[in-house]
């Protein structure tokens, strides 16, 4: 029997970190003296039913520590994704979990950046249409960017595609696309990457061609570990600006 996706894996073995649990929050702590830059992780949605707290998923686990092992402070939310009424209540717990980072003094409060996956994707919107000046960047793996056709209603508000319509001046964005994505999902993908395109907004394709959605769990592959480490090396390398 196979396992489920929160029981695979994750494609990279970092070395494990300290993690700290503050309510619904996870810290993962990387050695050494701060203060540190940090990652708001957040995972994937909606949430299959049945599933346990993803912050005890392998595969989110494994980046936290993925992050701690290169000197950054993860923070893991948990959130409720389990229908599009969730979404600003998650959107509200994602902004609670940079203000705990902000005001712990082993980081450093102006060096903070988001990281989404899967359906969570949805919640980049705050983030493009209005990024508060801590923010030094952003990061998607496999992300759903605008409501799909057919779908539940979904709030004007967590539309990204439009966000970046509304943006000023968008902080620069990672953007992990697997080859092998769902043919809806991969559409907003295309749709939201031509209109980057069209405004010149600060966006970093990682391509994974022979990956699925969920590649860095299901694709145990050279090419996945590499993909990771690229939107890794990538977020690191705007955390670490000057």
């Amino acid at each position: 029997m196979e396992n489920s996706f929160w029981e695979t894996q994750f494609i990279l073995d970092p070395p494990p970190a300290p993690v700290e649990r503050h309510g619904d929050v996870d810290l993962y702590l990387p050695t050494g003296d701060g203060p540190r830059p940090a990652v708001v992780l957040v995972h994937g949605g909606p949430l299959p039913p049945g599933a346990p707290d993803p912050r005890e998923w392998l595969l989110y686990q494994g980046y936290g520590a993925l992050l701690a092992e290169q000197g950054v402070l993860a923070a893991m939310p948990q959130l409720p994704l389990h229908t599009p009424d969730d979404l600003p209540t998650a959107a509200a717990r994602i902004a609670g979990t940079a203000d705990l980072l902000r005001a712990d003094p082993r980081v450093d409060p102006n060096r903070l950046a988001l990281w989404f996956f899967s359906g969570s994707g949805l919640l980049l919107a705050d983030w493009l249409r209005d990024p508060p000046p801590w923010l030094r960047g952003l990061a998607a793996t496999y992300p759903l960017l605008a409501p799909l056709p057919g779908g539940p209603p979904i709030d004007p508000r967590f539309r990204p595609l439009d966000a970046l319509d509304q943006a000023g001046d968008p902080p620069p964005l990672v953007l992990t696309l697997p080859g092998r994505e769902r043919p809806e999902i991969a559409a907003t993908s295309e749709a939201f990457t031509a209109a980057a395109t069209r405004r010149g907004a600060p966006v970093r394709i990682v391509p994974v061609p022979g990956g699925r959605h969920g590649f860095d769990a299901l694709d145990h592959s050279e090419e996945s570990r590499a993909a990771v480490r690229t939107a890794r090396d990538a977020l690191l390398a705007l955390l670490t600006a000057p």
